[in-house]
């Protein structure tokens, strides 16, 4: 019955992990692209472009019951819901269609998805590129579509880096600069000779400033001179810059091998770009790095702190009314809620110490916090301190299993108390303190309620980790794939658009807790291993 169970246990994990992978990495399939004509209820008739996403069958008496008028007379209605795409042209990006309002229905080779920067999907067909003036068609613009879109790509990415690299460096100089002219102010050390180096220097970098942004602008004019000529569903064609043309691509002329490629480009894409509209569309690599940033340094914190407390607490304290209490205490932070956990990271992490910190050692930067505000050093913190019963009781349970020999053979040949749990117990216990950093990191990566009064935000606009002095900015905010699943499925503002991203990034995140897992597990074994012979003997 024992293993029956598990192996269900184990089944019901697999197919829900199958059934999340499944709804979710078909987001990045490319769907056939229909074109309807359909018959409107005045006896018009309209063309919808677009792509299938669900079809239902749907009792007539349940819609005439709701005041819903319905085509037809047959007591079941089919009606599928359509993405129409070309959001600043129609009203809604998803539609529902009935099956009897269509006259017609077809799947043309020339119809095209536009991936766009702003706006979403454009449906429509192709029917010029205009090139340095020149006006491309036919089988010319099937030609240079492809190295214009990746030149379009190549300007847009190259302003990018140069907007949040070489600009963003000077920025962040200036503002540096700024702070130290401020802070000569408090000390009363503002004079016109201090303050001459720090002039001298902000000059030069406005200077050096107004060139890149001239750089910038040329970058970005030219990526926009160049557009795509677009026939959309209403018959009318659309101009489209291609500095917002992010790729272009026919599914229904697509083979089996092509879309598959163009699948793994897609995924690809999702896991190394920036989000972008609101989150519904583009990556989340920068949830991805503050997720594992955030836990690493959780890890980092909480480890030494719960292998501590459980070496005094077996090795050193007595059995009296105090250690009991100690141990009574951390079993109940086990169940505390980890909401409370977040209130008291915000109350006494971010406004107490953090504020005390911006007062000692950042004056010239208030009244605009420094680090007395949520940021990714709190919100480790704070999940430090709701793991840490985790691993201290299994460190304690790992330093029970030692046999008391080893203790007393070490003592017995001249060791001290510290040398025989430096180099005797502690490494004996490691796999039991790895097992409890697993358990740690595992609850860990998927909170969301804590982080989001200590430092998640919807959008980060900088990684903590980059190239300015001092590199690593633990008072940043960051993005987590926790918080990022919470805001496109309950935030979003197209629901029916963000339902399979829901899932892609479900997916993500369970993958990036697993990986941390099997590291984790890996380094567990290995230490098993290599002290296996001692523990038995």
């Amino acid at each position: 019955m024992t293993s029956g169970a598990v192996s269900l246990a184990l089944i019901a994990v697999l197919g829900l992990l199958l059934l999340i992978a499944s709804r979710g990495l078909v987001y990045f399939w490319p769907s056939t692209l229909y074109e309807w004509q359909l018959q409107e209820s005045q006896g018009e008739t309209s063309v919808v472009i677009g792509e299938r996403y669900e079809r239902e069958r749907v009792p007539r008496e349940r819609l005439e019951q709701a005041g819903m008028t319905v085509p037809g007379e047959a007591p079941f209605v089919e009606r599928f819901l359509v993405k129409t795409g070309n959001r600043e042209r129609v009203s809604l990006d998803f539609r529902w269609i009935w099956q009897d309002q269509v006259i017609a229905e077809r799947t043309p080779e020339a119809l095209a998805v536009v991936e766009r920067v702003r706006n979403g999907n454009f449906y429509g067909y192709p029917e010029a590129l205009v090139v340095d003036g020149e006006r491309l068609q036919g089988g010319q613009m099937a030609t240079r579509l492809p190295s214009v879109i990746e030149e379009a790509n190549r300007l847009r990415d190259e302003a990018r880096e140069l907007q949040s690299g070489a600009i963003g460096r000077i920025n962040y100089q200036l503002e540096q600069l700024r702070l130290q002219k401020r802070k000569l102010a408090l000390k009363g050390q503002d004079s016109p000779d201090n303050l001459a180096p720090l002039e001298a220097q902000a000059s030069a970098l406005r200077a050096e400033y107004q060139v890149l942004e001239q750089s910038l602008f040329a970058l970005r004019q030219q990526a926009a001179s160049d557009w795509l000529e677009v026939r959309e569903m209403t018959g009318e064609t659309v101009r489209l810059p291609m500095d917002q043309v992010l790729a272009v691509a026919f599914p229904n002329r697509m083979n089996l091998l092509e879309k598959l490629w163009h699948w793994m480009g897609k995924v690809a894409i999702f896991v190394t770009a920036e989000p972008r509209e609101a989150n519904t569309e583009g990556g989340v690599f920068p949830a991805i790095f503050g997720t594992v940033f955030m836990v690493m340094l959780m890890a980092v914190i909480v480890t030494p702190f719960g292998v501590l407390a459980a070496v005094y607490l077996h090795e050193y304290a007595a059995n009296n009314a105090l250690t009991r209490f100690i141990r009574i205490a951390v079993i109940n932070l086990a169940g505390v809620p980890s909401i409370v956990y977040g209130v008291f990271g915000l109350g006494f992490f971010v406004y107490v110490l953090g504020g005390s910190l911006d007062s000692l050692f950042y004056p010239e930067a208030l009244p605009s916090p420094t680090f007395g505000t949520p940021g990714v050093l709190w919100a480790s913190l704070t999940l430090a301190i709701l793991t840490l019963p985790v691993v201290i009781v299994s460190t304690e349970e790992g330093l029970a299993r030692i046999p008391s020999t080893v203790r007393h053979g070490s003592l017995a040949l001249g060791a001290t108390q510290a040398e025989t749990l430096w180099r005797i117990v502690l490494p004996m216990a490691s796999p039991a303190i790895m097992t409890g950093l697993i358990l740690a990191v595992a609850r860990a990566a998927g909170e969301v309620a804590p982080l989001m009064l200590v430092g998640v935000v919807k959008l980060a606009p900088q990684l903590p980790v980059d190239g300015n002095f001092p590199y690593v900015h633990l008072e940043r905010k960051f993005m987590h794939l926790g918080f990022h699943i919470y805001d496109v499925g309950f935030q979003s503002p197209n629901v029916e658009a963000a339902r399979p991203l829901v899932y892609a990034t479900s997916f993500l995140l369970v993958t990036v807790i697993v990986s941390l897992n099997l590291t984790a597990i890996a380094v567990r074994n290995h230490l098993r291993e290599k002290f296996r012979s001692i523990d038995h003997g």
